[in-house]
């Protein structure tokens, strides 16, 4: 890990000291991991009201031009092509063996009349995406890299009524939709999305404008500012795949259990199948034609030990049959819980399985996902 003097700042770094907050290396950059409430209390607040993440390490991206969903969709195993405008979805982008070289979230916003697709990748990913994208679609659409924006995320069943607020007309937004606002002569994009389960918002923002915005919001009696601890357990109880513990280079969108991701336009049979890199092992995989060596499962204890990342996890006889990528007690369902990848034959719910945790065997059951239900505001 980069020592804190070669570490990025986001523009909220002053608040975030101001805030009392414990920074850490992540990403490359400066960055909250809790507050002086604590991971526990910050968690709960999100489940109950709002809370507000900076995830301005995160890469924003535009693609432009009236090629720009063929081409983008060329990198992904995702319908790009049939997306409405001002509508959000979740993709994937592949290496040519079908592996995942990152997740992100793009949205459409009108590029066929002069508008864009806008693009968020991973904080850690996000140079290489970009040079990624630019070797393989640059010729097709303009690729222009945004570090200038910023990104609150503001989660919680009281999101809306602070945003409104501040930003009236938010609350039209559905679930995976996005819109341009303003707020202060500031330019926002936001869509209603987020990665912690819960209803709520991402909002871009002008660098220069995002320092101002954050402390409106915090102002909101609603809102708490929340860091990177919080962020974490909250995603995992929604059982959401974090890039590099969950997936990555190793993994296929088929193993991780994403299925759900890859439209049926893109699937063997459909109008626009394959085409994207790997999709023979992908489609493959998809069709049950190449067996899967691992699948990723829930995982929930039924004692009270944390079991976390890189733990063995061994069938009844004591062999191996996985690991673990993801884990630790749930602060809403109050158990320990974790995300693995196991064989297969282990990967049925209710399936019982051993977590060796330093050298005792602790008992788990494979169990469904999310491990607390979402509750994403579909109108």
């Amino acid at each position: 890990m980069s020592d804190h003097n070669t570490l990025l700042t986001t523009p909220l770094n002053a608040l975030h000291l101001e805030l009392g907050a414990r920074m850490v290396p992540f990403a490359g950059y400066s960055m909250p991991v809790q507050y002086p409430a604590g991971l526990m209390a910050e968690h709960a607040h999100t489940r109950n009201a709002a809370g507000l993440f900076d995830v301005s390490h995160m890469g924003q991206l535009r693609l432009v031009g009236p090629d720009a969903a063929a081409a983008f969709e060329s990198l992904m195993p995702v319908d790009v092509i049939g997306l409405g405008v001002n509508k959000q979805r979740y993709g994937l982008l592949l290496t040519d063996e079908g592996t995942i070289i990152d997740d992100l979230m793009f949205v459409n916003r009108d590029y066929a009349n002069g508008g864009d697709l806008f693009v968020i990748v991973n904080g850690a990913c996000k140079a290489g995406d970009i040079a990624h994208i630019q070797a393989r679609i640059g010729q097709r659409c303009e690729v222009i890299p945004m570090p200038e924006r910023a990104l609150l995320a503001l989660q919680g069943p009281q999101a809306v009524t602070a945003l409104q607020r501040l930003v009236p007309g938010v609350e039209q937004l559905v679930f995976m939709t996005g819109g341009n606002f303003e707020w202060n002569d500031a330019e926002l994009y936001i869509t209603r999305s987020g990665y912690t389960g819960e209803d709520g918002f991402e909002i871009s923002v002008h660098e220069s404008q995002a320092d101002a915005l954050a402390r409106a919001l915090l102002a909101e009696p609603e809102v708490k500012p929340i860091g990177l601890g919080a962020r974490n357990s909250l995603r995992l109880e929604a059982g959401l795949c974090l890039y590099g513990n969950d997936i990555d280079t190793t993994t296929t969108p088929v193993e991780a259990a994403l299925n759900w991701a890859l439209q049926k336009v893109r699937r063997t049979g459909g109008e626009r199948a394959g085409g994207f890199p790997g999709a023979d092992k992908v489609l493959a995989q998809l069709d049950a034609s190449l067996p899967l060596t691992r699948k990723r499962v829930g995982l929930i204890a039924k004692d009270r030990v944390p079991v976390r990342e890189h733990v063995e996890l061994q069938n009844a006889a004591g062999e191996r049959i996985g690991e673990v990528t993801s884990g630790l007690i749930g602060p809403t369902i109050n158990q320990p819980i974790a995300i693995g990848y196991v064989e297969p034959a282990y990967a049925a719910l209710g399936t019982e399985v051993n977590a060796i945790v330093r050298g005792k065997a602790v008992a788990m059951e494979v169990a469904a996902m999310p491990f607390v239900p979402t509750r994403y505001y579909r109108g």
